[in-house]
């Protein structure tokens, strides 16, 4: 049974987590702005908040959280204002001048301690991750399972979130790639302030149901 449990969560986290949203808008613009090394932190940052998701499914707080509106909301706007202030950042962003390293200069603007924070936040605070979770812990894995074996699947997702987000940031780190995007690397910052903004409004605009 916990065979079955393990591969069939494997399978749904990873869907989950390939579909755009928050979280890859965040990697894919740390990954491009900055460095490798701060898309990776980032996505750090995010796996840990899957370990925060598991924790209150395992305590039944996601239940209280999904069953009352105010908490809910609290959470929801909470997060859709950190992804606007985000977005509204990135698209104040203004063109390096041509004689000095941009990547450099942008790399020194954000700490490896601000890179895991941005994803934390960013994961934690997604309202439909947290229903995600429960309707997870509730309808795939049976109650009678041990609390250390859901335990496990936790650390499993948090696995499998990390080597995804972490291989898209190598990706789209890759030196071709930011070469070929020097030039206009603040338009590319501007469009993922756009992105950001509008998963913000979506997000403010979900529903709890």
């Amino acid at each position: 049974m916990f065979i079955t449990q393990l591969v069939t969560i494997a399978v749904v986290h990873l869907l989950a987590v390939m579909t755009p949203g928050p979280d890859f808008a965040m990697v894919t613009r740390n990954s491009l702005i900055y460095s490798r090394r701060i898309g990776v932190c980032t996505s750090f940052g995010i796996a840990l908040g899957i370990l925060v998701h598991t924790a209150y499914s395992l305590l039944g707080i996601g239940l209280l959280i999904s069953k009352s509106i105010v908490l809910f909301n609290v959470i929801k706007f909470v997060g859709a204002g950190y992804l606007i202030y985000i977005g509204w950042k990135s698209l104040r962003a203004k063109p390096q001048s041509a004689d000095s390293s941009a990547e450099l200069q942008k790399e020194k603007q954000i700490s490896v301690a601000a890179a895991i924070k941005t994803g934390f936040l960013t994961n934690v605070l997604n309202p439909k991750a947290t229903l995600f979770f429960l309707a997870l812990f509730t309808q795939v894995i049976d109650p009678a399972t041990p609390k250390l074996i859901q335990s496990f699947y936790g650390f499993e997702m948090m696995v499998i979130t990390f080597a995804w987000f972490g291989f898209l940031s190598i990706v789209f780190s890759n030196s071709i790639i930011k070469t070929k995007i020097t030039r206009f690397q603040h338009r590319i910052e501007q469009m993922t302030g756009v992105v950001l903004l509008a998963l913000g409004i979506k997000v403010a605009l979900s529903s709890h149901k």
